[in-house]
């Protein structure tokens, strides 16, 4: 198992290098692509800008996880293994920094402008339906002035014909009141009415904007060309709900309606007779008092309009991919898993190199050298191995005859005869210079090669 896993490790080491170089390459051209959205200026600036940007990421990329590979998983020490996985962790978050999120602005930076401009569409409509309920809430003052305004004719008439209020008919003073009380609320009814086709038509236009922009959205084309037409009908949109605020009538009618009980002045009763004259006055206060109660019903209408809050248009920002990718990142994850993936897929590489590298510790060990040597690298020790037993040979058999010369005996006080002597000299020097196999085998330590039996 350890020999087909080491052999796999070998075929498989230029598989890594392209994977990881093509790995570095993908993630330097969408780099390429994000970073070029950040930058202003000249064309020439910019594209060279972005080159030199993302080359440098590519290259970076690149020699960081080739460092962790090639180190990583052959060590073995815990403690230098952990600092190596807090380098891998820091670096993997520099990476994300300086790559993963231009990655994912290269990747979904269009679709996160469209988003961008679809919320601020949304926004936009909020506001004009709220201003244009604004506006239509001044109508609903119409039928209470039509109202007023018909109850005054109608006595006027009344007065003329049948003197149903002083009992006396005819044009006198009340029927002029009556009449000119009339007229100045038909006068008011008439400014409320011609406000509302200014309402429609202020409101139609700023849907014909809303259009427009729903279609820069949807609308295929650069993101660039398209945010800017859509940052122009942004203006138009928020001139149509400015006007639409102006339209509102409710303070002209708050206005009239205090004149109207504040400027009153009762005329002068004009009747023939005495009797006529206080009839005159008698109906004269009833329609001030009538009026006056009219002019705070009408007010206190208009104030109600007038304290609902205000339109305030927001103003379109406009956002770069980067920018918007940034602002956007929950509506996007899958395109932020994909671009981290593209920088961060090296890692699990190096986790299965670590397993792989433990799995052929554990079952090969050091036998597994002798098991992948070659026949040259046998023969080479096994020449080592003979010069270094003749060594031990030579030093052994020189040890002892050193020895023996040097140590004194006790015959040599004796002089015995020269022919003893020199037998004696002879066997001595022939059991020196001929040590047996049992001494060398103690002086010898054998030494034995990895995977391999020595042959006696």
């Amino acid at each position: 198992m350890a020999e087909q896993l080491r052999l796999g490790q070998a075929r498989l080491e230029s598989t890594t290098k392209v994977t990881l170089a093509v790995l570095a390459l993908a993630s330097g051209v969408y780099t390429y692509l994000g970073v070029r959205g950040l930058l202003n200026g000249d064309a020439a600036v910019v594209f060279f800008g972005a080159v030199i940007y993302s080359v440098a990421v590519s290259v970076g990329i690149y020699a960081f996880w080739s460092y962790l590979m090639r180190f990583l998983p052959h060590v073995e020490s815990a403690a230098s293994r952990f600092w190596l996985f807090i380098a891998m962790a820091i670096g993997s978050c520099m990476i994300i920094a300086m790559s993963s999120w231009l990655n994912a602005a290269a990747l979904a930076g269009s679709a996160a402008l469209e988003q961008h401009m679809a919320n601020a569409t949304e926004t936009y409509q909020q506001q004009l339906d709220k201003a244009h309920a604004n506006a239509l809430a001044s109508q609903s003052l119409l039928p209470d002035i039509q109202l007023a305004s018909k109850r005054f004719a109608s006595l006027a008439q009344q007065e003329r014909s049948t003197g149903a209020l002083t009992g006396t008919s005819g044009s006198g003073t009340v029927v002029q009141l009556l009449a000119q009380m009339s007229t100045e609320l038909n006068r008011l009814a008439l400014e409320v009415e011609e406000s509302r086709d200014e309402v429609k038509r202020h409101f139609e236009g700023g849907g014909r904007n809303l259009s427009r922009m729903r279609a820069l959205i949807s609308n295929s084309g650069p993101i660039e060309a398209r945010a800017n037409a859509f940052g122009e009908e942004t203006l138009k949109l928020i001139g149509q709900i400015t006007a639409l605020q102006q339209t509102s009538v409710a303070p002209s009618v708050k206005r009239a309606a205090e004149d109207l009980g504040k400027t009153f002045i009762a005329p002068i009763a004009d009747g023939q007779d005495a009797g006529l004259q206080q009839r005159q006055t008698e109906v004269v206060s009833r329609v001030e008092q009538a009026l006056r109660a009219q002019s705070r019903a009408l007010a206190s209408a208009a104030d109600e309009i007038l304290q609902r809050d205000p339109v305030t248009p927001a103003r379109f920002q406009p956002l770069s991919p980067p920018e918007a990718v940034l602002l956007y990142a929950r509506d996007f994850l899958p395109s932020w898993a994909g671009a981290i993936s593209i920088d961060l897929l090296p890692a699990v590489l190096i986790f299965i190199m670590i397993i792989v590298e433990g799995a052929i510790r554990r079952h090969g060990g050091v036998d597994l050298d002798a098991e992948t040597m070659s026949a040259a690298d046998v023969m080479r020790g096994a020449e080592l191995y003979r010069q270094m037993e003749e060594r031990f040979a030579m030093r052994t058999s020189a040890a002892p005859a050193n020895t023996t010369a040097e140590r004194p005996t006790p015959q040599q006080a004796a002089q015995p005869p020269p022919e003893a002597k020199t037998e004696q000299r002879d066997d001595s020097q022939s059991s020196m210079s001929e040590p047996s196999e049992e001494t060398l085998s103690d002086k010898i330590t054998p030494i034995t090669m990895p995977g391999s039996r020595r042959k006696e």
